[in-house]
């Protein structure tokens, strides 16, 4: 086969995003069982507590929550952080 038809291929998996996820075991655990507890709402659920949590002025919850979120959904996670924020 001559090398001008051969063009070799990027492969990139389809969610390879680049995001840096958390490999906090107990952040992990957190969401995976936070999603078996709310299904496909439960990045939602989590944005929900994070921000009670942070009109509570619960820092440490209001983190943890929104590290939940992070692990479900990346693009709501910073959403709900740049809106709290500002």
């Amino acid at each position: 086969m001559s090398r001008l038809l051969f063009v070799p291929a990027r492969v990139v998996a389809a969610n390879d995003n680049g995001a840096v996820k958390s490999t906090d075991p107990a952040i992990v655990e957190a969401a995976l069982r936070h999603f078996a507890e709310h299904g496909l709402g439960a990045a939602r659920a989590a944005r929900h507590r994070a921000e009670q949590a942070f009109f509570a002025d619960k820092q440490p919850e209001y983190r943890w929550w929104l590290e939940i979120c992070r692990q479900l959904d990346r693009r709501m996670a910073v959403i709900a952080a740049r809106e709290l924020q500002a």
